[in-house]
């Protein structure tokens, strides 16, 4: 017996997550094999492809946001997790403190300056291995021009001799008052001269994070170590300040809203989500379209449910009741990823990707094992 194969108004139907004025329904996917009685709906690559699709909606250095239409969510949160936690970058772990005399404690400045976000070569990143920390049974790895880079802080607070008279600003009247990401200096070694050079060297994403202020007599003398790390182990390797997804809003206008009626329906919803038109002669004159008798009257139509945000607003007024349904698309995720600088935004979800694919190997690799 042939399966069963639904109209594409029900597969519709099925994609959206009804929102209530205080329940939300029809959570769970239900395309798997056995849920609907005399369906298939059996997993493949060719269905995959055919429904699978990227749309892009801002694209820039360091913000990007997209769509990822027809995956299910547990992969689409699966790319969260990963562009937040997995993704390996580099940042500063190990500060060697020459001399401090500023006002700063040792340990709060060399927090301070883990916490500056890092640019250079992707290559040279990808290059580079992992830093073996020593535990009480390892003594881990010796630092290295493949695993370890140099930086260096090398600061102090001197008087301008050639401040005007009765100035009082600080950074005027003294040299280094303030010291910035910018004076953390790059001492390349061994093949880092081949990879990180150029603008691709290591250097602060920010040069004007302020790191501290110094008055004169005051120095600041620091060595500082970077290494690859993953955001799951702190905070400071995660390559990305924000990684966000909402699914897609479904508005639908159920019964004509009209008039007065259909402004005050607009107001409920941000700027850009609903429009108003006049109805046309040719609507008036169709039967069972509601508006019959209408011709020139406010209608309220749906423009842009992307910019919604699903406040639900219009479903406090008794005079929308029955006549607007509010939903969300369950497989159409909205990402935003906002980049801390060391990838471009939109090169950040194709390093996730290469991150999956290498956890699936390794998963089908010990499952692999396990048959043996």
């Amino acid at each position: 017996m042939a399966p069963l194969i639904p109209s594409q108004e029900e597969l519709e139907r099925r994609r959206i997550v009804g929102i209530n004025a205080e329940t939300v329904t029809d959570i769970s996917a239900t395309d798997f094999p056995g849920h609907w009685p005399g369906e298939s709906h059996e997993w493949a690559v060719e269905k995959f492809k055919r429904d699978f699709r990227v749309e892009f909606h801002r694209n820039e250095r360091f913000e990007a946001s997209f769509s990822l239409i027809g995956v299910d969510a547990a992969i689409a949160n699966a790319f969260r997790r990963i562009l937040i936690a997995e993704v390996p970058t580099l940042a500063i772990e190990f500060v060697f403190v020459h001399n401090n005399t500023s006002v700063i404690q040792d340990e709060v400045l060399a927090q301070r300056l883990g916490l500056i976000p890092l640019k250079g070569s992707v290559e040279g990143l990808n290059w580079m291995r992992w830093f073996k920390k020593p535990t009480d049974e390892e003594p881990g790895s010796d630092p290295s021009d493949f695993n370890t880079v140099v930086l260096r802080l090398d600061v102090e607070c001197t008087r301008n001799p050639n401040a005007a008279p009765g100035e009082d600003d600080p950074r005027k009247l003294y040299n280094h008052a303030h010291v910035y990401a910018k004076d953390i200096t790059f001492h390349p070694v061994g093949r880092q001269e081949h990879f990180f050079k150029g603008d691709d060297a290591i250097q602060p994403v920010n040069p004007d994070i302020l790191v501290a202020k110094l008055r004169p007599g005051q120095k600041i003398e620091m060595e500082l170590h970077c290494i690859k790390g993953i955001g799951a182990d702190h905070a400071k390797f995660s390559p990305v300040a924000t990684a966000t997804y909402r699914l897609l809003p479904d508005i639908k206008i159920l019964r004509p809203i009209l008039g007065e009626d259909a402004k005050k329906f607009a107001k409920c919803f941000p700027k850009g989500v609903i429009g108003l038109k006049t109805v046309t002669k040719e609507e008036a004159a169709q039967k069972g379209s509601g508006y019959e008798g209408y011709a020139g009257e406010t209608k309220a139509v749906v423009i842009d449910p992307f910019k919604d945000t699903v406040s639900r607003e219009c479903l406090r007024h008794d005079e929308f009741k029955d006549k607007v349904k509010l939903g969300r698309v369950r497989d159409h995720f909205i990402f935003n990823v906002e980049s801390t600088g060391q990838f471009e935004s939109d090169v950040l979800f194709l390093e996730s990707v290469k991150v999956l694919k290498l956890k699936c190997a390794r998963w089908k690799r010990g499952l692999t094992d396990l048959m043996r």
